[in-house]
């Protein structure tokens, strides 16, 4: 993707790697492999990391998840970027598959919803080394969030009670989502949405059920939606298709 310049905003994918969901979490017979993606953003005010891969200290997760990782470093460099790069971490929510670089990341503000921050320093809740490491800056939010120009925190609760999203409006006034866990793929999100248009079209009930917070994210008209577990991406059904930019 384009490099920053002139208001330009560039959102890249980041790979950190992959873990392997037991059949006891998939809701089937089989395991399932399962990516674990981050995002760089690039704005004119500077770089937002939203989430940093698989963190790594409990022997008990690392038997039940097998983990494969690759490094926050090298996930940043392939897009031209370095840890001194980054002026803000978003982080979707507080498990440990989501901030295992955190802790790369000395003194850069890390963002999350209070309620998520809090049920995190209960302890049983993720790896405890990873939230409050020496050097971690928090900035706590409650609500929805413009942090610069034209990219918002939307609270987005679910997977857990404070996990959040990230918008990010593009130089062309077309806007993207990072859903993080918000919905594990995005043909739930799909799924979802439908539901939504259902319902607003006044279809007769029974109709699935969906998010109240799905009118905040629908209404930033996003072209479209990326997942923190899933490669498959959300686009909307109008407008250009391009399939790399």
């Amino acid at each position: 993707m384009t490099q920053r310049k002139n208001g330009t905003v560039a959102v890249h994918r980041l790979d950190l790697g992959s873990f392997v969901r037991p059949a006891s979490e998939t809701g089937g017979p089989h395991p399932r492999v399962e990516p674990v993606l981050a995002y760089l953003v690039e704005h004119e005010r500077g770089r937002i990391l939203f989430d940093s891969g698989i963190g790594a200290g409990d022997a008990g997760a690392e038997a039940h998840y097998r983990p494969r990782r690759r490094s926050l470093e090298g996930a940043l460099a392939a897009v031209g970027a370095a840890l001194e790069d980054v002026d803000l971490v978003v982080n979707c929510h507080l498990h440990f598959d989501h901030i295992g670089g955190n802790p790369l990341l000395t003194g850069v503000p890390i963002l999350v919803q209070e309620t998520e921050l809090a049920v995190a320093r209960r302890g049983g809740y993720t790896i405890d080394a990873l939230v409050d490491f020496p050097g971690a800056v928090y900035e706590e939010l409650a609500e929805e969030a413009e942090l610069w120009p034209g990219v918002w925190v939307v609270p987005t609760p679910g997977h857990t009670d404070g996990h959040q999203s990230l918008v990010v409006r593009q130089r062309d006034g077309t806007a993207v989502v990072l859903a993080g866990q918000a919905h594990d793929f995005a043909s739930h999100f799909a799924s979802d949405e439908l539901a939504r248009r259902a319902a607003l079209d006044g279809v007769a009930q029974p109709l699935p059920s969906y998010r109240p917070w799905l009118d905040r994210l629908v209404a930033f008209d996003p072209r479209r939606v990326f997942f923190a577990h899933d490669c498959s991406v959300w686009e909307s059904a109008s407008g250009r298709v391009s399939p790399s930019r």
